[in-house]
């Protein structure tokens, strides 16, 4: 597979229909109800920790002060929430492998 190439929902529910054999429809709701679970762990401050594949970490980062690289002018950047990947040993040796 190349960089240029996307995983894609739909990809996803489709691989689970062929692999458990239960129909699109229900593959599908399978994806989204994982993914809104996902959301909904971040969105109230969880970090959400998949074995063997990585961790999806929230950080609150401050206010800083950034300056425009065209003008040199100095901008205050407001405190926000970010969420960082941090992939496990398991993923990293694979993706080496391929």
């Amino acid at each position: 597979m190349r960089s240029t190439d996307t995983l894609t929902r739909a990809e996803i529910a489709e691989a689970i229909h062929r692999k458990l054999g239960i129909s699109r429809a229900e593959s599908l709701a399978m994806v989204e109800a994982i993914l809104q679970h996902m959301c909904s762990a971040l969105s109230s401050g969880e970090n959400v920790k998949i074995s063997g594949f990585g961790t999806f970490l929230l950080r609150d980062k401050g206010e800083r002060v950034g300056r425009n690289p065209k003008t040199g002018v100095e901008v205050p950047i407001t405190p926000r929430r970010v969420m960082t990947f941090r992939a496990s040993q398991m993923l990293k040796d694979r993706i080496a492998q391929d």
